[in-house]
């Protein structure tokens, strides 16, 4: 067992939800990450997406760092200025 996987199991002992809430983070850090990707991609500055959608370089990059608060209407919006599409999938 790693010293992650040691951490993960205590942490999950005091707090039941800690595994679940920790893949939440795992999912939210991705997206965050894929719009970084995509906008540095597409040779754009925070500052430069952020006037496209009609918003600020600080909701970028908090989006960028923290995605969890990202609504689908945002995600489209940002996904339209980098010239891509959201494809949601439900199984």
């Amino acid at each position: 067992m790693s010293d992650l996987e040691r951490y993960i199991a205590k942490r999950q002992r005091a707090n039941p939800n800690f595994r679940k809430e920790l893949q939440e983070e795992r999912r939210n850090l991705r997206i965050g990450l894929l719009i970084k990707e995509l906008r540095m991609e597409k040779g754009m500055t925070q500052e430069q997406l952020a006037r496209e959608i009609h918003t600020t370089k600080s909701a970028i990059s908090r989006l960028e760092n923290h995605a969890e608060s990202i609504t689908l209407a945002t995600l489209e919006k940002v996904a339209g200025a980098l010239g891509k599409e959201v494809h949601i999938e439900l199984s």
